[in-house]
């Protein structure tokens, strides 16, 4: 009784116990797991008129592709419905190379600016964003069936024939990834955390199962031995890695505030300080899906079998190709840095900051209010964001550094780059979510040290 008695009384088990008794977060978590298992059960729903049997020998003459290269994150952001040849083979990139698309064109049309100013004109620019995504699926889309039955038969496996089979694959596909990103949006109405993020979150862990067996597979079978310590090594870098990502992710400038004291109707306000937390990296994960999503469309148009059939041999589909080429490298490290004072620009205003400071008569010490408020705070921000951006670039790149020392291709992905900077922020999104709610209800928090401090609403896509 003595030892139930103590296993009760563990952090870990009095929060579970605190989760269940809250029944609007023990009925969104469940929502967001059937939600989750719906998608999983998809991602192995073969495309009608494809032989499942004869995927399973085209994925091992695929390997290059699914396994290495550019094409290995479209198959872990999908959950390997990719190489499945799955109807959510498409998955959720499409609708975040459009809201990428129309994040763009909010800065350059001033008509699409003033709409996200308010609620009715954000939920017009929502609408548009889904009519871009159907638009960027018609082209992904037959791009996909070429380049999977261009493979199909270079393996003499049989391939449906006519165009009954393509516009009804297309139909399917883009009906697929529509339904993905439904998916999505109702977790975040119903369910934890923000779910399109959440749904590039499942297709990466779901993946990683398989990577780790697979290197420690790799490793017990080195011929000159160690290959044991070489595992428990590549284990404690991927910590210290994760580790890296997450003081990346938390790391926070804090600027004290102060309010000057003013008394209404024979109350007493403000005489209080605080202050303003502003991110190392105030984008998120953002730059580097953007980045990843930018240097999916050229490979995706110039796959083989769509533009020409030397397309393969090319040199710029061999470099973009090639995830741990330098040039590849080279251009995705500049595109986030870009991305990331892009999107950092467009998410914080600090003039915005300035005024409302100065409406709730607040001040920031040796600063006047207003214009040098303002400018001091965007001095900041430039100075953070610098450092900020080139660390995130130097994670995006170290799979490929991992790659390097023989790390097998899938599981040098979670060393770095798109899916450890996706797992470490969402998952501090969604665990920040789930402690608000006990607080919320009185409970104790998730940490005993302080609260998880998420990005600020930030989102992966």
């Amino acid at each position: 009784m003595k030892l139930i008695d103590r296993i009760k009384n563990w952090k870990f088990i009095k929060t579970l116990t605190n989760i269940y008794n809250i029944e609007d977060l023990r009925n969104r978590i469940l929502i967001t797991f059937l939600f989750v298992l719906i998608y999983r059960f998809g991602s192995f729903v073969v495309l009608p008129g494809i032989d499942p049997a004869s995927l399973a020998a085209l994925s091992e003459n695929m390997g290059e592709q699914t396994e290495s290269g550019i094409m290995a994150l479209l198959d872990m952001f999908s959950g390997g419905a990719f190489s499945n040849a799955s109807i959510f083979a498409l998955g959720i990139m499409p609708y975040i190379s459009a809201s990428i698309v129309m994040q763009l064109l909010t800065i350059a049309v001033p008509a699409l600016q003033k709409k996200q100013q308010d609620e009715s004109g954000h939920k017009k620019i929502q609408q548009y964003t889904r009519y871009v995504t159907v638009l960027i699926l018609l082209l992904q889309a037959p791009s996909y069936l070429v380049n999977l039955t261009t493979r199909m038969e270079s393996q003499q496996i049989p391939v449906p024939e006519g165009w009954w089979f393509i516009i009804s694959s297309m139909i399917i596909l883009c009906a697929g990834s529509m339904f993905v990103m439904w998916l999505g949006e109702r977790i975040t109405d119903r369910g934890v955390g923000n779910g399109i993020s959440f749904i590039i979150l499942v297709g990466i862990i779901a993946r990683f199962p398989g990577a780790i067996s697979q290197e420690f597979a790799t490793c017990l079978e080195d011929q000159g031995g160690g290959g044991l310590v070489k595992f428990l090594i590549e284990i404690i870098m991927l910590f210290v890695v994760s580790c890296a990502a997450i003081l990346l992710v938390q790391g926070v400038r804090k600027i004290p505030v102060y309010y000057a004291k003013r008394v209404e109707n024979g109350k007493q306000y403000g005489g209080v300080r605080n202050y303003i937390p502003l991110k190392v990296n105030a984008a998120g994960v953002m730059p580097i899906i953007f980045a990843q999503a930018i240097m999916f469309v050229p490979v995706m148009i110039l796959s083989p079998g769509v533009l020409s059939d030397g397309a393969e041999t090319s040199f710029f589909y061999k470099s973009f190709t090639d995830m741990n080429g330098w040039l590849y490298n080279l251009v995705i490290a500049i595109l986030i840095i870009v991305f990331t004072y892009l999107y950092t620009a467009i998410t914080i205003n600090p003039t915005k900051i300035a005024d409302n400071l100065k409406k709730n008569n607040g001040f920031i010490p040796q600063k006047n209010p207003g214009s040098e408020t303002a400018e001091y705070l965007d001095t900041i921000m430039s100075r953070l964001t610098a450092p900020g951006s080139i660390c995130l670039a130097i994670i995006a790149i170290l799979p490929a550094i991992a790659a390097k020392f023989d790390v097998t291709a899938q599981f040098a992905q979670f060393f770095g780059g798109t899916s450890l900077l996706i797992i470490v922020g969402v998952c501090l999104d969604t665990l920040q979510q789930v402690e608000s709610h006990l607080l919320m209800n009185h409970y104790d928090g998730l940490m005993e040290s302080g609260r998880i401090q998420g990005r600020s609403g930030l989102s992966a896509y």
